[in-house]
């Protein structure tokens, strides 16, 4: 295929190691500063929202052997989303109702979740918007991609936030509930969120996840009011 116009590599900085196998790349303008993550596996790689579409990205991922999937956490994070899939022929992955904001575009839409191999699994979390949803990657001691559906207050621990723009607000708290009941301590010790990751301080990703998840009150987040 023809190469697409990008700007100078030199203006992006590259991804950087995460996890064992797991990289993050900058925050991405277009999909208003969001995080996106790449898996390397043997079964196929993924990505997991967009980064910027730029050469030094396109370059890295095609450097790790390309992208198999490329899986939208939320309608907020399809960036150029048809760019990355002309350029590397990837197989576009989105719950089934947010796939119309993706017209022209070969895509595979999932209901309730969707698994792709023996180490990975989407799990449809509705509540930030109607099709958000996360990655649960069962490696090292299982990582969980939670887009905008958990994202890391200042302390650096996981919180769903009420914005304005939040599609519905209990609905998202019974989909961290469901989380809650779905993992344990042997089945879940990261979290990669999509946004907010500069509340890390350069870590990128949120370790002891089981334990930080059983530690929300649910009860009261019901309670919170929307951010404006």
């Amino acid at each position: 295929m023809c190469p697409l116009p990008q700007q100078p590599s030199s203006t992006t900085k590259p991804p950087r190691a995460v996890l064992h196998s797991i990289y993050a790349f900058p925050p991405n303008r277009d999909t208003l500063g969001a995080t996106s993550y790449f898996i390397v596996g043997n079964e196929g790689n993924i990505l997991i929202d967009c980064p910027a579409v730029e050469q030094t990205n396109l370059d890295f991922l095609r450097s790790h052997g390309g992208v198999r999937w490329l899986f939208l956490t939320h309608r907020g994070a399809i960036g150029k989303t048809a760019e990355i899939q002309q350029s590397l022929n990837c197989e576009i992955l989105i719950q089934e109702q947010e796939a119309y904001l993706l017209p022209g575009l070969t895509v595979t839409t999932f209901t309730q979740g969707i698994t792709l191999n023996s180490t990975l699994e989407v799990i449809w979390t509705p509540g930030h918007s109607p099709g958000s949803s996360c990655l649960y990657y069962g490696e090292l001691g299982g990582v969980l991609f939670s887009g905008r559906h958990l994202v890391p207050n200042q302390q650096g621990e996981p919180v769903p936030l009420h914005t304005a723009k939040t599609f519905h607000w209990p609905r998202q708290i019974k989909s961290l509930q469901s989380l809650r009941e779905r993992f344990t301590a042997d089945t879940l010790e990261y979290i990669c969120p999509g946004a907010n990751t500069g509340f890390l301080r350069g870590q990128r990703f949120i370790d002891q996840a089981d334990h930080c998840l059983a530690s929300l009150d649910l009860a009261a987040l019901l309670q919170i009011q929307p951010l404006l």
